[in-house]
């Protein structure tokens, strides 16, 4: 998508082979939205690019942006996390900052207004990773407990109600999370022991509990243990696990599960043949990096 700007190159025309995002350097994490695009610099701080339609880009405008612009007065951050139309990030203080829409509250403020600039969440201290939805917010503390705000359709905020939050609220019955990753319309968390939960929207099967019901609080996927990291697509989840097997579950209609198959799973499955060291999740795809590909890209001496 560049219709509004989201490659970052300069212009808005579609592009089929590999352009660089204008004037970046020194990053060091990236994140995609919907239509937008951010980027973490070296030095903590945050540069966006594409539509900007909900303020989405933080530069105090809703001008999209064709190439990177800096989001405004925001230092010291850590890691950011891009969702439909809103963006997070969260600080070295632990401190986590939202902007763009708001309709829903997933900027977390106490308010549905949209903000163009940076605002502060509502009371969320200690916190160490984020996750952006379609249109609900997760963070996760370094005491392992998550929080959850914004939309709450399908319970995907995880606290038993279906009722929308403008303010964090914990997951319930939730502890020792390690990582957490959200989908359009559903919620994962990672376990120290390996397991993993999952709650909101699950008509495809992508909390992968054998069912389609969908569950406001958090339930186990079957079969899984051993399991080092999670993403979320739109409607389908992705674990790897610590032996580099690659596990998938939910939506299949483009064959986004990996096991040859296009129809959907309600418990997890193996991706054929894949062993890996970091999976991610689109829309209606998935992605894995094998071992060595870091090293086969270097430039031989």
């Amino acid at each position: 998508m560049s219709s509004v700007g989201a490659l970052g190159y300069g212009a808005e025309s579609w592009q089929i082979s590999l352009v660089p995002v204008a004037s970046l350097t020194g990053v060091v994490a990236v994140a995609a939205g919907d239509e937008h695009s951010l980027a973490l610099k070296t030095d903590g701080t945050v540069w966006a690019w594409g539509s900007n339609y909900h303020g989405q880009l933080g530069d105090g405008t809703t001008s999209d942006r064709v190439t990177p612009v800096q989001v405004a007065g925001l230092t010291g951050v850590v890691a950011g996390a891009a969702g439909y139309g809103h963006s997070l990030a969260f600080k070295t203080d632990g401190s986590v900052w939202a902007w763009g829409d708001n309709e829903h509250g997933q900027l977390g403020n106490g308010t549905t207004s949209r903000e163009i600039s940076p605002v502060q969440v509502a009371g969320l201290t200690g916190v160490v990773s984020v996750a952006a939805g379609g249109e609900h917010s997760l963070a996760r503390k370094s005491n392992g407990s998550v929080w959850a705000w914004g939309c709450n359709r399908y319970g995907r905020l995880g606290d038993g109600t279906t009722r929308n939050r403008v303010m964090p609220v914990q997951v319930s019955d939730l502890t020792g999370v390690v990582a957490v990753a959200a989908g359009d319309w559903h919620s994962l968390a990672l376990k120290a022991d390996g397991t993993v939960w999952a709650w909101g929207y699950n008509y495809h099967g992508q909390l992968g509990d054998g069912t389609t019901r969908n569950h406001r609080t958090s339930v186990q996927v079957s079969g899984l243990s051993g399991v080092s990291a999670v993403a979320a697509g739109g409607d389908h989840s992705l674990a790897l696990k610590t032996d580099g097997t690659v596990w998938a579950w939910g939506e299949n209609y483009y064959g986004q599960l990996g096991d040859g198959t296009t129809s959907y799973r309600a418990t997890p499955v193996q991706v054929s043949g894949v062993i890996a060291t970091v999976v991610a999740a689109g829309s209606g795809h998935s992605l894995f990096l094998r071992p060595g590909a870091d090293a086969e890209r270097r430039p031989r001496a």
